[in-house]
Order: structure tokens, then sequence, then C-alpha cells
């Protein structure tokens, strides 16, 4: 089956899958911190056959030791328990699609292995959508980060939330997302992103956290996230 979505270099795509059946994909901290340790290693032209056992920290320094080129620049991401979205720009000629081939094929393989199971852990093959609009990509930023807060109430979008001030909390705790890194927090995390890639929406931490709070607090800005679809 062909992808509707073709890829190109220096343009942005939402790229995004779940676990097959809406089953968790991640359950444990150390099965989010393996998905961010591919998601860092996986993102060069080599193999990625010596991530073994390694921790993010190890792989930054393997990786600086044998640079060979990143395939795609990826600009935000959360990793929620049954699926994840990551917003990548496309860097080398079918650098999305070897990147994802490489981080999904690598977690299946570890995640199987961890949990003595077989077979097929994603809903097929990943979803890919074309950014071609700037307002789209500032959505995309604030949707792809304020995912956590269905964990805590699944219904915001349609009815609105119920404790702002727990909402803005929970964001603030919640470590598999690239949230943290936006507002400027020092974290071994931050080596995944190449935030530079993006326009300046934001003239800093700050300025970003209110533009999110804004999401979550107005009813018509919640109207317009909710058309970017639920995965």
């Amino acid at each position: 089956m062909n992808r509707a979505t073709k890829f190109a270099p220096k343009e942005f795509y939402h790229l995004y899958n779940r676990g097959t059946e809406k089953r968790d994909i991640f359950m444990s901290s150390q099965d989010y911190e393996r998905f961010l340790a591919l998601m860092y290693f996986c993102n060069q032209s080599d193999g990625s056959s010596r991530i073994q056992g390694k921790t993010l920290s190890e792989l930054i320094r393997l990786k600086q030791e044998n640079n060979n080129g990143q395939l795609v620049d990826i600009s935000s991401y959360c990793l929620m328990p049954n699926h994840f979205h990551i917003l990548a720009r496309e860097k080398q000629e079918g650098g999305i699609s070897k990147f994802m081939q490489k981080i999904m094929t690598g977690y299946t393989m570890y995640f199987n292995k961890k949990h003595e199971r077989t077979g097929a852990l994603f809903q097929g093959k990943f979803k890919a959508t074309h950014v071609n609009d700037d307002r789209y990509l500032s959505y995309l930023i604030s949707y792809i980060h304020l995912n956590p807060i269905k964990l805590i109430e699944p219904e915001w979008k349609e009815i609105g939330i119920n404790n702002l001030k727990q909402a803005e909390k929970y964001l603030d705790t919640y470590r598999y997302s690239s949230y943290h890194d936006f507002l400027g927090r020092k974290r071994t995390e931050s080596a995944i992103l190449s935030k530079d890639s993006l326009p300046n929406y934001f003239n800093s931490g700050l300025d970003f956290k209110k533009n999110v709070v804004e999401w979550l607090s107005y009813p018509h800005a919640r109207l317009d996230l909710a058309g970017l679809g639920n995965i």
C-alpha cells in the first residue's frame, strides 16, 4: 500500500501511531525512557545496533563520537500510554521513513522481549500529516503538549476544564513530552530536540506557557484544538 502523504526535505510532518487494538505501548518508566533513547539515537544515517542497554546520557556521548548526520529535526513530541506524537521536519531525502522504521522496529523488539510477547505492537504503519500551513504548525505545538490532560480530564476539549490549576500542575509534572524543554528547563532529554527548526512563535518559556494555558481556558480555542482530531 502506498502512503498518501509524500515526504519532502525541509517540510514539517505530524507523525503518530497507537498500539494495536488500542493497547498500552508504555507500561513503565523504563519503557518511556527506552523510546526516548531510540528517538535520539535512531535519528542518524547509520544503524542503532549499539543501543542495547544504554541510557540516554550514554547514547548522547556515543552519538557525539559517531555522528553521521540527522535524518529529521524533531521539533516537539509527547508519549502517551497507548500512543505517541512527534512533530518533525525531514532533513534528508527519505529521512522520515527511515527514522520511523528504525524507531518502531527497535521499540517493538525491545517491548516484545521485555514483556514476553510476539507480533505487531503498533496499529499498522505510522500515520503522517503534512503541516503545510503556519497556523496549523503553531496549533500542533499546543495540541501535542496538551495531550496529557486527557489522562486526568478525558473530555476537557468538549466540556471544558474542571480545574485549571490542577491541569497546569499536571502538565508541569508530566515527564514524557517536550513541554519542559519549551519552558527552557535544563534536562538530558533536550538533546532529542531541534527547536531551532521551528519559527519563533514564543519569546520565552513564560510566553509558551501562557499560550498553552490559553488553549485550556477559552472555549473557542478548545474547539479549534479539537478540530485537529484525536488519535
